[in-house]
Parts: structure tokens; C-alpha cells; sequence
């Protein structure tokens, strides 16, 4: 990397290129180009290859159009021809040449899916084996590391939340790591990260909250700010009455005051016995008793 090898005036004297890896796509159009290229590419050996073939070659390069070409030319080369003097490559010839296995997994279909879902699932379900296997199967996939981290940091919200407020910080970290440290060693990040999630204690009750609160939205139960909580801040907001009984709590015993900040009494959020959760509820419940009836 130039940023981190040359020093700081000759780089401001160069222009910088960075190398970004190919699309699959643009990989298996390079492939074809080489089997049908006579004179530069293979063409002369009667080369056919499956569309299966392709894109496992194509998916295991990681993006290095030369790695895949190596490959093909090895399958190429230890391939025996047929009577016809064709050489067939087929799924089996493209994983003896690039030594991995063709793993079923589309990135935008039903296999990506199901596994993404038995992924969160085993997280939720407090599995770390199951959950370490799924990581396993997406990486050697080629799945993408940051839709991983992404999942990471919506599990930790979703299905852990305040049961373990540590497992956001955590998930939301192992993701600016993966950005700044990058595969291969992402996966190590990747890994610790899931492992945490999966064996956190769990809840969903903030999660519910929004949606209960939500739902009473949508039901038209729309509630108007209360005047003791409108803006006062602004010439004339005085003369509304804006404002006008707010209780500043700092200046309060405890730093409370009871006071009521929504026009109807609702409970939306019910924390459960799990991790910290049990203790923001003994917290709650004594709040909740001490507010103005």
C-alpha cells in the first residue's frame, strides 16, 4: 500500500491507482474469452467448459482474473481429451484445479437466503456451534463480510438487546474492523464477534416497545405534545404557554421528578429477567411507582 510504504512528499507528486476486484460477471466473460481466443488463449485445445464450471472458477478467485486463468489452464492441461480431441472441463476438473470444493450458494437466491436465516437463527437460539458453522459456510462461499457484520449488528439490537448492551458496542466494532483489517483475517473478527452474540443472554423487549408504540401510531392513536414539554425557546412561545410547568430534573432529589411526559398512561416497554434487563426492570418498576398519578 503506497499510503503506508512511500513517503509523504513523493506521494503528493503521484497519482494513485487502487485495484478493485472483479465481478464475478466480468471474471466468466475473461474465461470464455480465453477459451475461444486461438492465439492467445486456448482456443487451439477445443476447450468446452459447464456454465457450473465457470462460475465455481469465477467464485473461487476472489476477484484475480489471473488466478482464475491459472486455473483454467490447469484444468486445461490435466485434462485428457476426448476422442474428438475435446477437453471437457466440468464442476469436478474446476475444483481439482483450483483445490475447493463448489459449495452451493447464490448470493441473491434461496440458498444465500436459508443460510443467512439458519445463521441468525442459531445466533438467537444461543448455539455458538451452529452459528460458527453457518460464519464458516459463508465465508468459504465467498459471501460478502460486511453483509455478515451487518446481520452481526442487527442480531445484537434485535434478539440481545439490553439483556447485554455490551453485544451492540461489540458487533458495531467487529464491523469497522472488518473494513479496516480486510479478508482474510476479517473472518477471525467475524468469528469472536459471533461467538459473543450467540452466547449473550437475550431480549427483545426494546425491540417490542417500538413496535407496540408503532402499532398504537398506525391504530390513529396519535397523542399531542403535552405543553409543559413544547419548545419554549422561541419569542412568543411564552404567551402559548409553551413550556410553562416543565420540571427540570437536575435541580430535582435523585435527578426525578414524576413528572408525566406522555397525555395517556401506556407501558411499552416490559424489560425481562435476562442479564442487565433484570436489573433496568427493578429500576423501572421503582421509577414507575414514584410518577406523578
Amino acid at each position: 500500500n503506497p499510503f503506508f510504504s512511500i513517503n509523504g512528499p513523493l506521494l503528493s507528486r503521484s497519482l494513485i491507482f487502487e485495484l478493485k476486484a472483479l465481478t464475478e460477471e466480468e471474471i466468466i466473460f475473461i474465461l470464455k474469452r480465453a477459451v475461444a481466443d486461438c492465439e492467445r488463449g486456448l482456443g487451439s485445445y477445443k476447450v468446452e467448459i459447464s456454465g457450473e464450471a465457470l462460475s465455481h472458477l469465477a467464485k473461487s478467485s476472489s476477484g484475480d482474473a489471473r488466478r482464475a486463468l491459472n486455473a483454467l489452464e490447469v484444468g486445461c492441461f490435466s485434462t485428457p481429451p476426448d476422442a474428438d480431441g475435446s477437453v471437457r472441463i466440468d464442476l469436478k476438473v474446476a475444483e481439482a484445479s483450483v483445490q475447493k470444493k463448489m459449495v452451493y450458494y447464490d448470493h441473491d437466491e434461496d440458498y444465500h437466503d436459508d443460510t443467512a436465516s439458519a445463521f441468525i437463527r442459531s445466533l438467537r437460539g444461543s448455539d455458538p456451534d451452529a452459528a460458527i458453522y453457518w460464519l464458516a459456510k459463508m465465508i468459504y462461499a465467498g459471501e460478502d463480510p460486511r453483509f455478515i457484520a451487518r446481520r452481526l449488528v442487527i442480531s445484537a439490537s434485535e434478539d440481545i438487546g439490553n439483556a447485554d448492551p455490551r453485544a451492540l458496542v461489540l458487533a458495531t466494532s467487529a464491523m469497522q474492523a472488518c473494513e479496516f483489517v480486510g479478508m482474510p483475517e476479517a473472518r477471525i473478527i467475524l468469528a469472536q464477534a459471533v461467538v459473543y452474540l450467540a452466547m449473550a443472554p437475550k431480549s427483545n423487549a426494546s425491540y417490542m416497545a417500538l413496535e407496540k408504540a408503532t402499532a398504537d401510531i398506525e391504530n390513529n392513536m396519535v397523542q399531542e405534545v403535552p405543553k409543559h414539554l413544547k419548545d419554549a425557546s422561541y419569542r412568543g412561545a411564552k404567551k402559548l404557554g409553551h413550556g410553562e410547568g416543565y420540571e427540570y430534573v437536575h435541580d430535582l432529589p435523585g435527578h426525578f421528578s414524576g413528572q408525566d411526559y406522555l397525555s395517556v398512561s401506556k407501558k411499552y416497554f416490559e424489560p425481562g429477567d435476562a442479564g442487565f434487563e433484570k436489573e433496568m426492570r427493578e429500576r423501572l418498576n421503582g421509577l414507575r411507582s414514584r410518577k406523578n398519578p
